[in-house]
Order: structure tokens, then sequence, then C-alpha cells
């Protein structure tokens, strides 16, 4: 005997509410995800510079603060600023009452008694700036490149440079004679250059002497 089969059922349309619908949705709609901001620069100390009589000093960071010790005082920074390009120097004026920020690009930034006298943040640079040095006077300074180019301001007078040799290392750093009539350039492997009346001292181990004299010369700005 043939069993009958049992009835089909019609498929019951599901009715939900608008509100709890709209709550369905909205779970199965993909989450937007928001764009992760830019992470904010880490700051590192770069330059050190002493004040006048030796009882304090100011630490500048990478992304512009200065943070005075001592008997040191601030006039300001650029910490919380937005920088083209990040601070590699650190220069105090003669007084002691102001100092001037220095930044890859050579964009200068001046506190307190510090004078402006130009900068290289229009000019397209063979290599980085690294380092800064005021003269005696406090009215000029020297910005060194990576390439040991040289750029004079105010009464700083040109000696020298390293920017058309051929370096083992890049250029770090920068010191000015006492007399304001010389310089001293060091690279990264310990190498010293000396100009005008800087005398060559030593140098770190494993280099060689490294000295070139130059005539006295004074471009406004200059890099060799």
């Amino acid at each position: 005997m043939r069993l009958p089969l049992p009835a089909r059922r019609r498929a019951t349309p599901l009715v939900v509410c608008g509100a709890l619908a709209a709550s369905l949705l909205s779970l199965a709609a993909p989450t937007p995800t928001r764009a992760a901001a830019a992470p904010a620069p880490t700051a590192h100390a770069v330059a050190l510079a002493a004040t006048p009589d030796g009882g304090g000093y100011w630490v500048a960071s990478s992304t512009g603060g200065v943070y005075p010790f001592g008997d040191a005082r601030s006039y300001g920074s650029m910490s919380g600023r937005s920088l083209n390009s990040s601070i590699v120097g650190l220069a105090a004026t003669a007084s002691g009452n102001g100092y001037w920020l220095v930044g890859s690009d050579g964009g200068i930034f001046n506190f307190g008694d510090a004078g402006f006298f130009g900068s290289t943040g229009a000019l397209r640079l063979n290599a980085p700036i690294v380092g800064m040095a005021a003269t005696a006077s406090g009215q000029g300074y020297w910005l060194v490149a990576s390439d040991g180019g040289i750029f004079s301001y105010g009464d700083a007078h040109f000696f020298g440079s390293t920017g058309s040799l051929r370096l083992n290392e890049p250029v770090v750093g920068i010191a000015a004679a006492s007399s304001g009539l010389g310089y001293w350039l060091v690279a990264s492997d310990g190498g010293v250059f000396t100009f005008g009346t800087a005398a060559f001292l030593g140098s770190a181990p494993g280099t060689s002497r490294r000295s070139w004299s130059t005539s006295w010369r004074r471009p406004v700005a200059r890099s060799r």
C-alpha cells in the first residue's frame, strides 16, 4: 500500500520590523576603518651649547625642543610646531641671552638676542646641513653640510671647505676657532679638517691627518 506524501508547506515570509531590520543590516555591513594617524616624530637630542660662563647649557632635540640646565634660560623653541626638516644643530649667542636652531634643510630659527643673518632654507642643497657654529661676536654663523660644504652668514668669513673633495665618511660637526678666523670640521670616522687659524691637534684613532689652509675670502654664503 502506498502511503501519501506529506503536504508541502509553503514558505512563510519573515516579517521584521523596521528598527530591527536596520540593526541587522548595520551588523551585516562592513565597518569602515579609520585611516591610522601618522605617528608623531620621535624626538632625540641632537646638539648642545654652553652658556658663556660655563655654568649651564642647552640641549636641543630633533623636533625643535630646547631644554635649559644650570644658569641657561629658555628663550623659546620650535617644539610642537610644524617643521620642514628635523633640527640638527644649536648655537648660543656671545651674551648667552639667545640661541639659534638649524634644520637639516638649513632653515634658521633664532630666539632671544640671536639675530637672523640668512639661511639655506630656500636653496637646493647637494647634501643636508648637519651642524652650525656662531662667531665670537654673535653677529654671524657658519652652517656645515654632510659633504663638508660651508655656508657663512653675517660676520662669519669663509675659509674653505671639503665640498669639492671625496670624503671617506660624511662630516658631522663644526667648531669655530676662538679668534673667529677659522674652524674645524669632523667626519664620522674621526677625521679632522682644519681651516683658517684652526690648528690640527689630532684626530680619532685610525684616521689620518687632514688639514688645508685657504686664502681669506668673504662671500655672503658659499659652499664647496
